[in-house]
């Protein structure tokens, strides 16, 4: 096995190859950090217990859902720009920049709280590959973010909105 970075793919693309590339490093980010918010919400979904538990059970699933729904357009808008993305859950490792949360027992409204944290998180990585994108002239990578920004920026809103005291 070797480190070395591949050459990008000779994908058909009028975008500049310096400029793809960097767009494909902020790719790789938010692909990772959804992989992570992903698993984490599922995590939470599988251990959430107590008075709400069957509203909290399946708004974290159908978060999950959606956030693993938008993993394969992440990685097939780098792939159409001719660049690579992730192979495995150790490039994932490198990559993401939310923090994992490893404890057994994690009350359900810490569960919420670090959830919209790690949302907003990606909100904000996010509106940075949109930057780098639109830097890029890469229309379609920056249309595309608009969407996972939108939908990142809903679920933060849930959690908050299901954390608040009644």
């Amino acid at each position: 096995m070797t480190n070395a970075s591949p050459a990008p793919v000779a994908t058909p693309t009028d975008l500049d190859e310096s400029a793809t590339m960097t767009v494909a490093d902020a790719l790789k980010i938010i692909l990772a950090n959804s992989y992570a918010v992903y698993l984490k919400t599922k995590n939470f979904h599988w251990h959430v217990s107590g008075p709400y538990f069957r509203d909290y059970h399946l708004l974290l699933d159908e978060q999950a859902a959606e956030i693993l729904a938008v993993t394969d357009a992440i990685a097939e808008r780098a792939r159409k720009t001719g660049n690579r993305t992730l192979t495995s859950i150790g490039d994932i490792a490198r990559h993401q920049t939310i923090i994992d949360n490893d404890a057994e027992i994690v009350t359900p409204q810490d569960m919420l709280a670090e959830l919209r944290a790690d949302n907003l998180h990606m909100v904000e990585a996010f509106r940075r590959a949109k930057e780098v994108a639109d830097e890029a002239k890469d229309n379609a990578t920056s249309g595309l973010i608009d969407t996972w920004t939108d939908e990142a920026e809903r679920r933060a809103w849930f959690l908050f909105e299901a954390s608040r005291p009644a």
